[in-house]
């Protein structure tokens, strides 16, 4: 056995282990989403995201791999690689497509569960899986193109290591654009414009959720060196730390001072929000700068946040100011603290305005593809559950089912079809 031989098989172990690791953030997604919202809408959380992993991962392998790392043309799109058939030598690895494949499946299954939880407890599902389709197949590919797949955004010296922009900050902008079509939940604003407040049905099972991703971003971030004797891993893993800790801590201090009382779900989105901010940049800052990045993550966050409401667009999981506001940040942060070329660390304008152009394309990519194809799919299929699908629960409305029995939302729908059926038995 040669050392090439054995640097390509370590290397592989290290991206199939790193992929697993990312796959298991979506049962992160799955129990952080279904923490956040209501009872009567947990089983439909948990089947978004296996259409997510089922009918994304497909259309990616058939579709979306190709488009984004085939061969390119005019920096746009690729052009082979369907079915990871055709032209893919341009792709310089050490380990093989299949387990490249792996990797940045598990990335674009991420994508598509950011827009899950801005839509909840109120988008219908089968339009829901249209959209799965248009955006693992479509819209995240060719934006993927731009930087990773060499094309024009990687032409242009765009950074993004693990996926600040290119994944949360286009995922929370197709997030806000799902949110605004479909619309607000029923009653979660007044008429006057107040919020009504609507209690997570398990925030102990969202904070799990939150651990899930937490622990998975490692295999996210690091796993993004795609070698396994890379001597970057251990840095990488301890910014990774870091930033999370600090947009954790800022926000449960920031609550508890500001409110008098450390919030539970701002502190869970805080955290999340300082891992997506250090994706950028997580193989190219200082352990300081990372801390820096987290805890600024953790307020815009929270600055979002009220900036939804104030517009009356609903996100009942935070997507929209978690992996956007802090997407865009951690993406700006780069062009100023990247050790190779950063504004503060003596590398000039270039690098920050780069990142910038490249942001703005990549927002405006996710928001105004996403909100056409909604519009597109709501000529065939109502994007929206109807007002008796909402009040029951996407549950029973489209998978006939709930996640506990014992729970009000199921007597509520006890006491429905006792009604109905009452009523059936009058008009007889």
């Amino acid at each position: 056995m040669t050392l090439e031989t054995l640097n390509a098989g370590l290397d592989t172990i290290w991206v199939v282990l790193t992929a697993a690791m990312i796959l298991l953030m979506e049962g992160g997604f799955a129990l952080l989403e279904a923490g956040f919202v209501r009872t009567k809408n947990n089983v439909n959380i948990i089947m978004k995201v296996f259409a997510d992993i089922t009918i994304g991962t497909l259309c990616y392998f058939v579709i979306g791999f190709g488009l984004m790392y085939g061969t390119d043309v005019f920096g746009l799109v690729g052009t082979s690689g369907f079915l990871l058939k055709g032209d893919l030598s341009h792709i310089d690895l050490t380990i093989s497509i299949d387990a490249y494949w792996l990797f940045q499946g598990a990335f674009v299954i991420a994508v598509i569960s950011i827009v899950s939880g801005a839509v909840a407890e109120r988008i219908n599902f089968r339009a829901y899986l249209i959209f799965v389709v248009m955006m693992t197949a479509f819209i995240y590919p060719v934006a993927g193109h731009w930087i990773w797949g060499g094309g024009w955004l990687n032409e242009l010296g765009m950074q993004d290591f693990a996926g600040s922009a290119v994944i949360h900050a286009l995922g929370g902008f197709s997030a806000l654009a799902a949110a605004i079509v479909i619309g607000p939940r029923a009653g979660k604003f007044t008429a006057v414009g107040t919020s009504s407040i609507s209690l997570p049905s398990n925030l102990p099972l969202a904070s799990v959720g939150a651990f899930l991703l937490w622990f998975g971003w490692f295999g996210f971030n690091a796993g993004s060196t795609l070698q396994a004797t890379d001597a970057r891993i251990g840095h990488i893993a301890i910014v990774t730390m870091l930033s999370a800790a600090s947009g954790g801590a800022v926000t449960l201090l920031y609550t508890l001072f500001r409110y008098g009382r450390s919030d539970a779900p701002s502190v869970i989105n805080g955290s999340l929000a300082g891992l997506v901010g250090i994706t950028a940049g997580c193989a190219f800052v200082s352990d300081l700068a990372a801390i820096l990045i987290g805890a600024i993550s953790g307020l815009l966050m929270l600055a979002a946040t009220n900036w939804l409401e104030a517009r009356k667009i609903d996100d009942p999981v935070g997507a929209f100011p978690v992996h956007a506001a802090s997407g865009m940040w951690g993406t700006i942060a780069l062009g100023l603290f990247s050790t190779e070329g950063g504004l503060f660390t003596g590398g000039g304008w270039h690098l920050l305005g780069v990142q910038s152009v490249g942001l703005v394309a990549l927002c405006l990519w996710g928001f105004s593809l996403t909100w056409i194809v909604f519009k597109i799919i709501n000529i065939w299929v109502p994007t929206r559950s109807t007002d008796e699908e909402e009040e029951l629960g996407l549950d029973i409305s489209y998978h006939g089912i709930m996640a506990t029995h014992t729970s009000p939302e199921f007597i509520k729908v006890e006491e429905y079809f006792k009604r109905d059926e009452e009523a059936k038995d009058v008009s007889r």
